[in-house]
């Protein structure tokens, strides 16, 4: 009768633990596109508390991303994740995925629009609009630069193997926010150029930017999904993940 009520108690304990990592759907829209998001809450429901925004890598809102979001709530902040594709425009292979995100980064105002709509929604259910960070995961983190770069109100930028580059017309303006880029060091996808050029631009900027870079790591190095096979140019990295995802937690620590 007592290991009864022991393993009573103990799944208890456990059932609120379990429904406080849960991702609850938020619908919003741009214009007559609806939007279909995900936010997660801390456990305790303190208020002002600091708010972390997720954008998906090129596939769209992923379970990377989604458990990337309940990781973080976990540990204290606000986090949703963003739909920048918009409800019934999910790519259903790796050749729609490269057509949606090339568009948006050839429109990039309309890429850095459905940012802030995003952002503006970790606002409304309730995130500290003073303490926000934005990070993003390969098409994600281009879109975490690309929010430094349009000044949105936020205390920090942490970009996962995105893309770097941008268009070299573009007036390059001051950025206010703290930048950490985390890039595989045999990324195929970044050239040296490109590379250079980006960090020259931090500097123009005046950012307070840093670049990790992970030894054996290609692209899409976070993503379990993505197989262990460098030569195909994006693949997980079990150590870059890892040593990855501490420099993100210290980072937060840092600017939150």
């Amino acid at each position: 009768m007592k290991t009864k009520f022991t393993l009573v108690l103990v799944m208890l304990a456990i059932i609120p633990t379990y429904v406080s990592a849960q991702l609850i759907s938020v619908d919003y829209s741009d214009g007559t596109q609806k939007l279909s998001g995900f936010f997660s809450k801390p456990k305790k429901e303190l208020k002002n508390k600091p708010g972390i925004l997720i954008l998906p890598a090129w596939m769209g809102i992923d379970d990377h991303a989604k458990e990337s979001a309940t990781d973080l709530s976990k540990l204290g902040y606000n986090t949703f994740v963003a739909d920048i594709y918009g409800v019934g425009n999910k790519p259903t292979n790796f050749q729609e995925a490269g057509q949606k995100a090339g568009y948006y980064k050839k429109n990039i105002q309309e890429y850095q629009k459905r940012i802030q709509l995003a952002l503006d929604e970790l606002v409304k259910q309730g995130a500290n609009p003073d303490e926000i960070v934005v990070m993003g995961y390969c098409f994600g983190g281009t879109g975490a630069i690309e929010a430094a770069r349009s000044n949105m109100k936020v205390k920090g930028i942490v970009s996962f193997h995105g893309g770097l580059g941008h268009d070299e017309a573009r007036t390059i303006e001051p950025i206010s926010a703290r930048v950490l880029v985390l890039h595989g060091a045999d990324d195929p996808y970044e050239s040296e150029a490109e590379i250079k050029a980006f960090q020259n631009e931090m500097r123009t900027a005046k950012a307070d930017w840093e670049m990790v870079y992970y030894a054996n790591a290609v692209h899409s190095f976070t993503d379990k999904n993505a197989g262990t096979d460098n030569s195909k140019g994006a693949a997980y990295n079990e150590k870059a993940y890892k040593r990855s995802w501490k420099a993100l937690l210290q980072f937060l620590k840092e600017v939150l």
